[in-house]
């Protein structure tokens, strides 16, 4: 049975091949890519969602949104992406234009269009927050909500406290975990080590010669050397495509269990941290004047391993 996924993204060299894997899904029915600034300016992620739909021979409407987060100046991540998010290759521009409608508008009607529907988010929480607040009910329509994003009980990887996604709009994040969405969040921690594309995972790719392969890999050059001098691991590192897999195959995930969490919003030292509350110790009374609004609404579904070799498998298959 064909399953319908709306995908909310920032789209940069991770997220182009995530786009890849929903898109290229034989019983996936993706209705709407929904844009919003984050690795990139909205306007170059845009274009690199329009790019990378058009590689997969897809006419999904996209559609732009916000420019910058709720409450603070837009910074990008483009000194790991690349200038262009898709590591400076010189890919042409696309040659359809974006939806005219806004993004918040779009994911508003297309979920409350879509009962069941499966959103899956692979950059900062704009979008998605302004739509729940504009339309609260659309929550009832969503089977799950896939979020790329945090750092469950592991550093981070823009700041020692946050992951880049929860970090650049914390309130927006915050406001999505609270809104009752039923949320799995798949943290940056999955997509490191072994589940990291090696050099010998490299060159299987390329040797499968197609389009698609090529563009995989070679959009994720200027990543994967950001990745060495951040972390010393030697490969492409791709936390966009690990949630996508598990949106697309939950049984990938290995390792689950459903905590209270929620975002730091106050504090520059920690702002973006996803605080998990993996004891169960959010209701004790010492906790629970700063927890209550977390407690009201259901818990998340944590993630915290993968089976890599499905993992992988699933992701050289769609390429």
């Amino acid at each position: 049975m064909s399953r319908t996924l709306l995908i909310d993204t920032d789209t940069a060299s991770d997220d182009a091949v995530a786009l890849i894997m929903a898109l290229r899904s034989p019983d996936v029915a993706v209705a709407a890519i929904t844009v919003v600034a984050g690795n990139v300016p909205l306007e170059q992620a845009t274009r690199n969602a329009l790019y990378t739909a058009e590689l997969c021979g897809s006419s999904v409407p996209v559609y732009a949104g916000e420019a910058r987060p709720l409450m603070r100046e837009h910074q990008s991540a483009q000194w790991f992406h690349g200038r262009d998010g898709l590591g400076d290759q010189g890919y042409p521009p696309p040659v359809r234009k974006p939806e005219s409608k806004h993004a918040v508008d779009a994911i508003v009607d297309v979920i409350s269009a879509n009962p069941g529907i499966v959103v899956v988010t692979l950059g900062p929480l704009t979008n998605v927050a302004l739509a729940l607040a504009r339309s609260p009910g659309i929550v009832k329509n969503v089977s799950r909500s896939v979020v790329m994003g945090g750092n469950p009980c592991t550093e981070g990887n823009v700041t020692p406290a946050a992951e880049y996604n929860m970090w650049v709009d914390p309130e927006a994040a915050r406001a999505v975990l609270r809104s009752g969405l039923p949320i799995d969040l798949v943290g940056w921690h999955l997509c490191r080590g072994e589940a990291s594309l090696s050099a010998l995972d490299i060159e299987y790719v390329l040797s499968l010669d197609t389009d698609l392969a090529r563009f995989a890999i070679n959009c994720n050059r200027t990543a994967m050397e950001a990745n060495r001098v951040q972390t010393g691991e030697i490969g492409i590192c791709l936390p966009d495509p690990t949630a996508m897999a598990i949106a697309l195959d939950p049984s990938i995930s290995m390792h689950s269990s459903r905590h209270y969490v929620d975002v730091e919003t106050d504090s520059e030292l920690t702002r973006g941290m996803t605080v998990v509350d993996r004891l169960n110790v959010a209701g004790d009374e010492r906790n629970r004047g700063v927890w209550l609004p977390v407690l009201e609404k259901a818990p998340a579904l944590i993630h915290w391993e993968i089976d890599i070799p499905r993992w992988k498998a699933l992701l050289f298959g769609l390429l």
